[in-house]
């Protein structure tokens, strides 16, 4: 359990997150499980270069290697969609550490693992993550300590390489132990994460140094310099000097080869990666393209049909201008007999309507009498409606609709 403070403070950091409850929880059973994790909001920069402000946790783990315990210094980051995301994990080496590429591990400090690539939203916490980090860690280190003070053996035998670190009881054996790796673990690692810092010794015996690989001993090295190792004559002799020099090289040269083997297959499977991701984004962009080919040949014979259509239409005005006058009967075509038929029917009819209206204006002038007007009104109206009744079947005939 943490504080009810904490709780809170968490809780505030989390507000702008869409599943505030699940993510709350799963980084209260982080924290309250491993106390060397802070965690912050701060603004994290993507690839694109737009940045977001996100909650992450940050720290050290404690990682078992060859039978000591160091504190691997992370941080992890949670998308504004946790946990139907997976997080962004990194390394954060001090500045006596260096990153060791592997295939967990990019040059960058990103963690690739199984876990995160099969995320499950339901499934998936953030306290497994960690541990499976610690397991996959302990086989395959993601740091490196930095040589300290290295002198060169050229400096005191006219030869190559650094001299060894002296271990804890050196001045009680009387001997020099053989050389220590470069690339393991130093023996103290800090790691800072803003309000809440974390300094933690990264070996569990200070003072000794796990290497990262095994090394064989340098044979004759301790012969040289250990006085109560017995020897024929008791002196050291040309040959000894030249045999611990190339073993020492060999050695050296073993350990950096192994290294650059290690890194270039770390960076083939990153290349492997990025070849992939390119390939998925060309059959992509192909997909794009052939479809705006395709629409520009639809664009294209739109705009054959509209030049065409414009061709016409300029043909059209011409006539027109060159007409003096447009015959009324030859102005209006229509496609079939029927249409004709309700054409003729229709303007005859609009005229009789005409015809009415100023038989009316007449009878009200006084230009004609009651009588006349209803006579010829009667016989207007009769032929009206005939002529209304075509008019309805030619409609239904030719399946207009009212």
């Amino acid at each position: 359990m943490i504080p009810a403070a904490d709780e809170a403070q968490i809780s505030k950091l989390l507000t702008k997150y869409k599943n505030i409850n699940a993510t709350k929880k799963d980084v209260i059973d982080v924290v309250s499980t491993y106390r060397s994790l802070g965690y912050s909001l701060q603004k994290f920069v993507f690839n694109d270069g737009t940045t977001k402000e996100l909650f992450n946790l940050a720290g050290t783990i404690p990682v078992v290697y060859k039978n000591n315990t160091y504190y691997i210094p992370i941080c992890i980051w949670l998308m504004d969609t946790h946990p139907h995301n997976a997080p962004m994990c990194f390394v954060k080496p001090t500045p006596t550490m260096h990153i060791k590429v592997s295939m967990y591990v990019d040059h960058n400090g990103k963690i690739y693992l199984p876990y995160l690539h099969d995320w499950q939203p339901h499934t998936s916490d953030l306290l497994s993550l960690i541990q499976v980090m610690i397991l996959t860690f302990g086989d395959h280190p993601p740091v490196f300590s930095k040589p300290r003070d290295p002198l060169s053996y050229s400096q005191a035998a006219g030869g190559g390489g650094y001299l060894p670190y002296p271990s804890a009881n050196a001045g009680t054996s009387g001997s020099i132990p053989p050389y220590p790796p470069v690339n393991s673990f130093g023996p103290y690692a800090s790691y800072s994460t803003g309000s809440n810092s974390t300094v933690a010794n990264a070996s569990a015996v200070p003072g000794s140094y796990p290497p990262y690989m095994n090394f064989p001993q340098v044979p004759g090295y301790n012969s040289c310099y250990n006085s109560s190792t017995p020897s024929s004559t008791g002196t050291i002799t040309e040959e000894h000097i030249k045999a611990s020099l190339i073993s020492a090289v060999e050695d050296k040269l073993r350990r950096r080869l192994q290294e650059k083997v290690n890194q270039y297959q770390a960076e083939i499977e990153t290349l492997n990666r990025t070849k992939q991701e390119l390939v998925e984004g060309s059959l992509k962009i192909d997909n794009v393209i052939s479809r705006l080919n395709r629409e520009e040949m639809e664009l294209e014979k739109n705009v054959s049909i509209l030049r065409d259509k414009e061709q016409e239409l300029v043909k059209c005005l011409e006539a027109f201008e060159n007409n003096k006058g447009i015959d009324p009967d030859e102005a209006v075509t229509t496609t079939a007999p029927i249409y004709r038929q309700l054409l003729n029917a229709y303007a005859e009819e609009a005229a009789l309507e005409d015809a009415i209206y100023y038989m009316g204006e007449a009878l009200r002038s006084n230009v004609i009498d009651l009588e006349t007007f209803l006579k010829h009104v009667r016989q207007l109206s009769r032929k009206q409606f005939m002529l209304r009744g075509i008019m309805q079947k030619c409609r239904q005939k030719a399946g207009l609709a009212g």
